[in-house]
């Protein structure tokens, strides 16, 4: 009967691998600091497994659940966006002088 539930659970994880990781509660303050140090994250929709509409903040390996609708969360996100945005138009932007400089030498 173990292994039949062993199997039936690595199934469903397989299936189903966001089951265990959605926030069950979220918080509606923040402080700059933890805003500050966020290195990416993640938005959770209401609906399928997850019943909360939130915002996951990863920060050196932990997650905070926040909510969506928090001014300084959203500001974050924009920010976060536009700098991803600047970083890979900045290197097309590198690479294009760089081969219009090597035609020109030759």
């Amino acid at each position: 009967i173990s292994v039949l539930f062993l199997t039936l659970l690595l199934l469903f994880l397989a299936l189903f691998p966001g089951a265990f990781s959605c926030c069950m509660k979220i918080s509606d303050e923040i402080s700059k600091g933890v805003l500050r140090r966020v290195e990416r994250f993640e938005i959770q929709k209401a609906g399928g497994l997850c019943h909360l509409e939130a915002v996951i903040l990863h920060i050196k390996g932990r997650k905070f659940c926040v909510n969506p609708w928090n001014r300084k969360v959203e500001k974050m996100m924009k920010m976060m966006k536009h700098k991803i945005h600047r970083s890979k138009f900045h290197v097309r932007k590198q690479r294009t002088r760089r081969t219009k400089q090597k035609e020109q030498k030759q």
